[in-house]
């Protein structure tokens, strides 16, 4: 709690709560009565969008402090969540098949096997579930966040732990006193694949601005894509080949 990104609601944002959730356009015009489940998403924002374009929502997430401003939110709102404390990668509080779909901002990174969670999101998606995630790129983790003699160097293996930000110099691409983890891309995309769910899309979220200064977040975006958003669909009578490529 505490970090540039983790900001409550705004009026505007409820003014327009699908068009701010789905930019992509990937959840079909309305999820009127849908479950959801907004994993490790705290913080007082996933939820009352979600809510605000009519589902109906459970937040799961590690911190109590971030699930309470969604608490806070809640009752500014008057509006009813269901809030638990836990992590994303054990979640037996949750039912098999109970959500139509599950979204997931920024998190994998902070633990060391995601296959575990990509099991656990396919178990609580109902068949034909969306899976609706955003990941921090491997490079992303693995790039210094300022140059050094006017380029962006490789400093931390794939799969190792990134070095973190400073206290004195928050960045929106890493945070200070924090482990994050660059999962390689086929640990992220193979491992969706392998627990049960097809990815449909993949975007990368465009952050680059050409007359960003130096070393900022839209400057290093020029080089180094920060994210990648995926929508992933729980299959019905999907079979896991050796591969660990899901086949219909």
């Amino acid at each position: 709690m505490g970090h540039i990104l983790a900001k409550t609601v705004t009026a505007e944002e409820l003014s327009r709560p699908l068009a701010i959730v789905d930019g992509s356009g990937w959840l079909g015009g309305s999820i009127q009565g849908w479950d959801v489940l907004c994993l490790a998403a705290a913080g007082g924002r996933h939820s009352a969008l979600y809510h605000a374009a009519g589902a109906n929502v459970t937040v799961l997430d590690i911190s109590d402090g971030m699930l309470e401003l969604d608490r806070r939110v809640s009752q500014e709102l008057k509006f009813n969540v269901r809030l638990i404390q836990g992590s994303m990668l054990d979640m037996p509080m949750l039912r098999d098949s109970e959500f139509d779909l599950v979204i997931q901002p920024v998190s994998t990174c902070y633990v060391p096997e995601v296959a575990r969670v990509f099991a656990e999101v396919s178990r609580v998606l109902k068949p034909n579930g969306l899976y609706v995630s955003q990941h921090k790129q491997p490079i992303n983790l693995q790039a210094s966040l300022k140059t050094q003699l006017g380029k962006y160097a490789i400093e931390t293996e794939l799969g190792a732990i990134a070095i973190a930000a400073k206290p004195d110099e928050p960045s929106p691409l890493r945070e200070p006193s924090t482990r994050e983890f660059a999962h390689s891309l086929e640990s992220i995309l193979g491992g969706i694949c392998k627990s049960g769910m097809v990815i449909e899309d993949i975007v990368e979220p465009n952050h680059a601005n050409k007359d960003a200064g130096i070393d900022t977040m839209g400057h290093r975006s020029r080089f180094v894509p920060p994210y990648i958003r995926i929508k992933a669909r729980k299959k019905v009578g999907s079979q896991l080949k050796m591969s660990g490529l899901i086949l219909p």
